[in-house]
């Protein structure tokens, strides 16, 4: 597939919005499953997105940049990744091959724009301290340009020459590589799910693990049926301990007339 000025340009001021969302207005595009989905979108191919970046979400689970920590950057090889798959039309494990060095590889401009970041910050502090309004304003909003070239420039990048780069790994490519590739993309969704497990109190909540592993396993709901599932199974444990607790205090009440 080729891909046009139009969906380079899109896509590109997509990365820089997702970037800023994560940084700054928490609406959720930084999400690799989101981000994934709406690159797949722009490009064509929602659900190829979608798988994606959902893929890579699993794998962002539990991870955080706390501190000014440098972790992958799981959005930006979500976008780049979805493409890639889209564009080569070799699959969302293809995509999800590609999308996780991607995301690695941009650690190193997330510590780039996180360094050239600092320099309009203690800019800002010099002139907080003068009592600079303006000026305070003007450095915080040139220090969002080194995060929105750190993500603009390597998906433009990758997507103007994507395409060409995309089929000439595909023909040269061993068939034993890319076999390793597309199932290491399939295992790489146990792997989340497993981490995401760690985090869950299993033990508490075991019986409700053997009913979506049956619904998947034995009764092959799609997901979206086995969130429903388990969207119903989180209202009703909800519920009932709200009754719990109402009942609770009453009791102490009845107790105590």
């Amino acid at each position: 597939m080729e891909i046009g000025i139009g969906q380079i340009i899109a896509v590109t001021l997509f990365a820089v919005i997702a970037q800023y969302d994560g940084l700054n207005t928490g609406f959720g595009f930084a999400k690799p499953a989101v981000a994934g989905g709406i690159a797949g979108l722009l490009m064509g191919d929602m659900q190829t997105g979608l798988f994606v970046g959902g893929t890579l979400n699993l794998l962002s689970l539990g991870v955080g940049n706390f501190g000014g920590a440098v972790i992958p950057d799981y959005t930006s090889g979500a976008i780049l990744g979805a493409a890639f798959a889209i564009m080569s039309g070799q699959g969302g494990e293809f995509g999800i091959s590609l999308g996780i060095p991607v995301a690695l590889l941009l650690t190193q401009l997330d510590i780039l724009a996180r360094f050239s970041n600092t320099f309009f910050q203690q800019k800002a502090d010099k002139y907080a301290n003068e009592g600079n309004i303006e000026m305070i304003e003007r450095m915080n909003i040139l220090g969002l340009i080194p995060w929105a070239l750190s993500r603009a420039v390597p998906v433009a990048i990758g997507l103007y020459f994507g395409s060409d780069l995309v089929q000439m790994i595909v023909d040269n490519v061993p068939m034993w590589l890319m076999g390793g590739l597309k199932t290491a993309g399939g295992i790489i969704p146990a792997l989340g799910i497993a981490i995401l497990l760690k985090y869950l109190s299993i033990k508490k909540y075991v019986a409700y693990l053997f009913i979506g592993f049956v619904l998947a396993a034995y009764l092959n709901v799609p997901m979206l049926g086995i969130s429903f599932v388990g969207l119903a199974l989180a209202m009703l444990t909800f519920e009932r301990r709200k009754e719990t607790t109402v009942v609770f205090a009453g009791g102490g009440d009845n107790e105590d007339e």
